[in-house]
């Protein structure tokens, strides 16, 4: 049976394909999703993901951009484009605990990327969560 886990990662799948330039890759999303035995609530739950990201992707993009320290976006690796676009999905969009969408992304680059990309995802995905959580506060505190 096939963990949420699972389903992200054939969603960073997904987008590393569509990176590539197979922009036609959501015509195949259920058929991918059969192959790699995501079903049900875990098929659903990587649907909405993908298809997260791909909406928003631009809002997404432009906020691992400004967390690059010393990177160019458009040079980053594709699994580490895909892991960051997925997670930082996750971040901004899905009600989700800060601490376990960067412990998901960490989890994703130490199964997929180089043994570098663990520590590459965290500081990143870490930057943009202290900015989310620094913009919840500010929301939440009372006005004066």
């Amino acid at each position: 049976m096939a963990t949420r886990q699972h389903a992200r990662q054939a969603v960073v799948g997904l987008l590393y394909a569509y990176d590539l330039g197979n922009t036609g890759i959501a015509n195949y999303c259920d058929e991918i999703l059969e192959d790699n035995k995501i079903r049900n609530k875990q098929r659903d739950f990587a649907l909405r993901l993908f298809q997260g990201v791909m909406e928003h992707m631009e809002a997404i993009d432009k906020t691992v951009a400004e967390h690059l320290e010393g990177w160019e976006f458009d040079k980053l690796g594709r699994v580490e484009r895909a892991i960051l676009r997925l997670e930082t999905y996750e971040l901004l969009y899905e009600d989700l605990d800060i601490a376990v969408v960067i412990n998901e992304g960490v989890e994703l680059s130490k199964k997929l990327g180089s043994e570098h990309t663990p520590k590459f995802i965290n500081g990143v995905l870490d930057g943009i969560g202290k900015d989310i959580k620094a913009e919840k506060v500010q929301t939440d505190a009372p006005a004066e």
